[in-house]
């Protein structure tokens, strides 16, 4: 097993996957946090939240992405609360192209959360960003939905990425690339 790797192989399958279940309890984690932070600063009006918690999310997703999910803090997480059950097995190209979208929306919000503190125009861009991160959290924690993976495989059908050798799956084959 390499420390840089995004995904695993396994048995029976030509492509490199995560656990669903795994990944759900991240984005539920996630959502968690997400909503705190979001009404501290948009109900209680407390913005020093943001930097803290939209930093440690950027933080998150960049350690997932560029080194292995494993050592994300709310995968490990996740996988603590998960690790007796069995495992439910999804493509991970799909998912590293959803979670670099979520890093970059965090980072943005990470970025313009510093300037929130000192002038609040910035209020309703981020506001936006974070109902967009908090719809988004919701749909794959609860449902299963991965709007990210729809990205991916729209950019696969309009062309602007290359279709990958290996034919990863969504969770039910809801969005396989198909052989």
């Amino acid at each position: 097993m390499s420390i840089f790797s995004f995904g695993e192989y396994i048995e029976g399958r030509s492509f490199k996957v995560l656990n669903e279940r795994v990944v759900r309890g991240n984005s539920g984690i996630m959502l968690l946090l997400g909503f705190f932070a979001f009404v501290n600063a948009f109900v209680i009006k407390n913005y020093t939240v943001l930097p803290y918690i939209s930093g440690f999310l950027l933080f998150n997703f960049l350690v997932a992405i560029l080194i292995n999910p494993k050592f994300a803090p709310t995968v490990f997480i996740s996988w603590l609360l998960v690790r007796k059950q069995s495992p439910l097995y999804i493509g991970a190209v799909q998912k590293r192209f959803a979670w670099s979208l979520g890093s970059a929306l965090s980072g943005a919000i990470f970025i313009l959360s510093f300037y929130l503190l000192h002038d609040v125009q910035y209020f309703q861009p981020i506001c936006i960003m974070c109902l967009i991160c908090l719809a988004l959290m919701f749909l794959e924690t609860a449902f299963g939905i991965c709007i990210g993976c729809k990205l991916y495989y729209l950019t696969l059908k309009t062309g602007l990425l290359k279709t990958p050798e290996e034919k990863p799956n969504c969770i039910g084959d809801s969005c396989s690339i198909g052989e």
